[in-house]
Parts: structure tokens; C-alpha cells; sequence
């Protein structure tokens, strides 16, 4: 470069320099802040930004990284973010890209696990009515849990010591680390659907570090949906798992959940020889409570007495039967009365009787109903035919059978009744008594017809 002349960058230069500058002088931090503006793109990454009461800082978190925060992170929420500051390129600004996210003054873990017991609780997954009982004894007893561990061989040796000829299966799985949940849950889907009687689902205590799968979402819902009774030993007394909850039955250790599940078999020994000496007892005082009964009955007047008891049922048999034949052959003669009365009813209400009357009746009846109809029709009859005649002799028909004839004009066939109806060359229809003529007109004379022949004068 010319000396005098400044040195001049693109922005692109400029931006990559000062990125250089902050990743190389700054480098990897821990910062506090409030989170705001929290978004998740449907990339899996999460952008949000880190602010104080004074500055804001933006912050991106790589898909990657987001699936190790065991916390679901929320505006407002204060947390501890460790990252490398650099520079958006594209727009120029300077962000941190947080590798580590933690919540400040609460652990993460603690975190995640009150979140997901509010979830779980209030989805009904805690609640008693869905608990159900421990078999009394059980035959087959499964087991999810490591097969190294001291937790597996303190139920080994409880269960032995208790009840030997318990079956025992055991579904080995990992308590600690990334794929424990997942094989911890499938185990208790696999002894649930093999058909134990009974599920034992722990491990022996540790950090919350260490007991974190028996917190995982898929172990609760796999001991939720289990129809097996589960219950649930993880830790020491004073550790509590999510598993624990949702667990039919809740162990403090795993020792305790083999006592739980398997009654000591010198007890239930003796709890049988108890409850069979109280039932010998019972039979006995039943037996001796029916022999005293039974000799009371015995020296009672009924079985002493018997053949007296006897011929005094048979004596009032014998009258009761006496009674019953003359009570039968009183009812018989009644209903024997009673039968004729009403035979001679039957004679005296004959029905052939009383049809021939109603005959006789009926034939009387027509006779008046026919010689009135003829007293009503004959006069209506003469003067029907008195009026046809009168009808007649005024039928134009009638009048045209006397010499008269009727012209129609055509083809509208009007009828003329005045000359002046008609022109010369009209065509008309002249009707008669007897037949038709058709003529046409010839010459038209207004001054004669009917009313010459009306005042005398020659037609």
C-alpha cells in the first residue's frame, strides 16, 4: 500500500476482522441474564435474548446442544449461559452461541423434574384410584433393574429367605446414563405383557444425577400403563422418583420392596396353623351346639308322643273330608237348580220363536212401506206425464211436425228469424218437419211474411 493512503475494508472484511477479534479475545463465557424473546424455529434451534436492567445480548442455541437442556426455557426465566461471543456475519451484530444453558439458582435437573411432576400430576397419572393391589402371593415376580447391582441380589436374597419357591424374572436393564430410561421402560412393558404377578422397578440410591431415568417421562407412562401391580424402589428413604408416584406401591429400598411383595413363609405358617385351630374350634362348638339341640328335640313331647300326635291329624282328616263331600254334593245341587231355571228361560226366550215374529213383523211392514210408496207415486206419475204432453205440443219440433220450418244461415248456421238477416246469393239451410233443403237467395222482400199475415193482408 501507498504510504499515506489509508487502508480501506469491505464489510464483509470489516465484519470477519472484528469476529476474529472477539472469538480470539474473548472467547468461551458464562453469562446471567433474563431470557426474552425466546423463539424455537422449526430447525430445532432456539433463539432468545439475554438481558440485564441495563444491556441486551442476542443468543442462539444449536439444535445439537438445545436436546441436552433438561429444562424447557421460557421468557422471563433468569439463567446461567455458557458460550463463545462471535458475529452474525450476515447482519452484522455480535451474539453468543451458548453451548451449556442451566437456570439460575435452581438446578436443571431439579428443574425439569418439578415440571414434569406438575404435568404428570395433573394428567391423573398420581391419583389412587388408578392403584392397584399387591397379590397375596404371588408365584411369578418380575424385575427391572441391573443384574450387577446390590439392588437385584438384596431382593435375591429377601425373597429366598422369605419364600423360596417364588419364580423369579429378571429383565436386565441399565439405571444410570442416556439409555437407561428407555431399556428401564421397556422392561416393564415386557414382564407386563410375560404375565408376572407382581413388578419390581428400582435400583439402589445415588445423586439425582444418578436416579434421573427413573424421572423420565417414558418410565412413568410404561409404569402407568402397566396392568401388572408395579412398585417402584429407587434410592434411599429420603429420595423420592417420579416412578414413586406413579408406582402402585411406593419402596424405600429395594430390600423393602422384596418384604412388600413376598410375606415371610414361617409366618404365613403359622398364620395357617392359627386359622386352623380357630376353625376346629368353630366346628367343634357347631357339632356340639347341633347335639344339644338335636337331644332337646329328641326328649321333646313331639317325638315321644308321636303315634298320639298322629291319630289326632288323622281324626281331624277324616272330618275334614266328611265336610268337603257335603260341601261338594250342596254346591252340585245348586248348580243343578240353577241349570234348569235357566233351561226354561232358554224355552221361553226361544230364539226360532222370536225370529218367526220378527218375520211376520218385517213381512207387515214391506206391505205398508209398498202400498204408501203407491199412493205417493201414482199422482206424481199423471202429472209427470200431464206436463211431457204440455212440453211436447211446445217443442219446436212439435211445431215444425205442423208445417212450420226453421232457415239457417250458412255456414255461420245462424237462425234467421228477418229477412234483412239475409243478402242475395246467402246459402241456407231450410229445416222441416221431415228432411233438409239447402238453397240460396235469390231476392229479398222486407215487406212480407208473419206481419202481413198478422194484419190480414195477402202473405
Amino acid at each position: 500500500m501507498e504510504q499515506g493512503r489509508p487502508q480501506i475494508y469491505t464489510i464483509a472484511q470489516l465484519t470477519n476482522r472484528i469476529k476474529q477479534l472477539l472469538e480470539g479475545e474473548i472467547g468461551v463465557v458464562w453469562v446471567s441474564g433474563e431470557i426474552s424473546n425466546y423463539r424455537l424455529a422449526a430447525s430445532g434451534h432456539a433463539y432468545f435474548t439475554l438481558k440485564d436492567a441495563d444491556c441486551q445480548l442476542d443468543a442462539v442455541m444449536f439444535k445439537g446442544r438445545m436436546s441436552r437442556v433438561k429444562f424447557e426455557p421460557e421468557n422471563g426465566l433468569e439463567v446461567l449461559a455458557r458460550g463463545a461471543v462471535s458475529v452474525y456475519a450476515r447482519r452484522g451484530n455480535y451474539q453468543l452461541v451458548v453451548e451449556e444453558l442451566q437456570p439460575k439458582g435452581l438446578g436443571a435437573l431439579q428443574l425439569a423434574y418439578e415440571k414434569l411432576k406438575k404435568k404428570l400430576e395433573a394428567e391423573g397419572l398420581f391419583d389412587q384410584k388408578h392403584k392397584k393391589k399387591l397379590p397375596l402371593l404371588p408365584r411369578r415376580i418380575g424385575v427391572v433393574t441391573s443384574p450387577t447391582g446390590a439392588a437385584f441380589r438384596d431382593i435375591l436374597n429377601v425373597i429366598r429367605r422369605r419364600f423360596a419357591n417364588v419364580h423369579i424374572l429378571l429383565y436386565p436393564a441399565r439405571v444410570q446414563g442416556g439409555e437407561a430410561a428407555a431399556e428401564i421402560a421397556a422392561g416393564v412393558l415386557a414382564l407386563d405383557a410375560w404375565g408376572v404377578d407382581v413388578m419390581i422397578v428400582g435400583r439402589g440410591g445415588g445423586s439425582l444425577e444418578d436416579l434421573w431415568p427413573f424421572n423420565e417421562e417414558t418410565v412413568a407412562r410404561a409404569i402407568f400403563a402397566a396392568k401388572t401391580p408395579v412398585i417402584s424402589a429407587v434410592g434411599h428413604e429420603i429420595d423420592y422418583a417420579l416412578s414413586d408416584f406413579v408406582a402402585d406401591m411406593r419402596a424405600p429400598t429395594p430390600s423393602a420392596a422384596a418384604e412388600l411383595v413376598v410375606r415371610e413363609q414361617q409366618v404365613l405358617s403359622e398364620q395357617v396353623a392359627l386359622k386352623r385351630r380357630r376353625l376346629e374350634r368353630a366346628a367343634r362348638r357347631i357339632v356340639e351346639n347341633g347335639r344339644h339341640r338335636f337331644d332337646r328335640r329328641r326328649n321333646s313331647y313331639v317325638f315321644l308322643r308321636a303315634d298320639e300326635l298322629l291319630r289326632q291329624q288323622r281324626q281331624t282328616l277324616d272330618e275334614l273330608r266328611a265336610r268337603l263331600g257335603q260341601a261338594a254334593a250342596e254346591m252340585a245341587r245348586r248348580r243343578r237348580e240353577r241349570l234348569e231355571k235357566l233351561q226354561r228361560a232358554v224355552a221361553l226366550l226361544s230364539p226360532q220363536a222370536r225370529l218367526r215374529q220378527q218375520l211376520e213383523s218385517m213381512r207387515h211392514v214391506r206391505n205398508r212401506l209398498r202400498r204408501a210408496g203407491a199412493a205417493l207415486t201414482e199422482p206424481r206419475r199423471n202429472r209427470f206425464a200431464a206436463l211431457a204432453g204440455k212440453l211436447h205440443s211446445l217443442s219446436p219440433v212439435a211445431v215444425l211436425a205442423r208445417g212450420y220450418a226453421l232457415a239457417w244461415k250458412q255456414p255461420e248456421r245462424l237462425l234467421v228469424s228477418d229477412a234483412s238477416q239475409l243478402k242475395p246469393r246467402d246459402a241456407i239451410s231450410v229445416w222441416f218437419g221431415k228432411g233438409v233443403a239447402h238453397a240460396e237467395v235469390k231476392h229479398i222482400d222486407p215487406t212480407g211474411g208473419i206481419a202481413n199475415y198478422d194484419s190480414g193482408k195477402e202473405i
